[in-house]
């Protein structure tokens, strides 16, 4: 078993895995190292990450390729501290003393890289604010 990160733990969750939460997730990976524990998941989760979400984190150097849409389980939203929706509605599991954020982004699903770029961008925007909160 891996030790937990001594920092907080963070959940992205969108319905498909496959957006949103994995450049959410990416991005908090890539600026926060080993001092946060991220997670990502989809409340339908599809079979691959968006081809157009891995080209447009690719131009900002993060490699997304090898990631997999993964399914919500209840064990990753009670093992996190901060749950952060990205359009999942109602199917995201509420559990009392975690800090749930919803982000309204829209949805890079069958949109191409020029679509994709500005959720990115607001995405990473977002990322960086959370990380100062987190940071204290």
């Amino acid at each position: 078993m891996s030790t937990p990160a001594p920092g907080p733990s963070v959940l992205f969750v969108c319905v498909h895995n496959a957006g949103r939460s994995q450049m959410a997730a990416a991005f908090l990976t890539h600026l926060a190292g080993d001092k946060v524990e991220v997670r990502s998941a989809g409340s339908a989760p599809a079979d691959t990450v968006n081809p157009a979400v891995v080209e447009a984190m690719k131009e900002v150097g993060i490699d997304i390729s090898a990631e997999t849409p993964k399914v919500l389980t209840v064990e990753a939203v009670q093992a996190s501290d901060v749950v952060i929706t990205m359009g999942c509605g109602d199917t995201c599991p509420v559990f009392p003393g975690k800090r749930y954020l919803d982000w309204q982004l829209d949805d890079p699903a069958g949109q191409g890289v020029a679509s994709v770029r500005p959720i990115r961008d607001e995405i990473e925007r977002r990322i960086r604010g959370l990380l100062r909160e987190l940071d204290g």
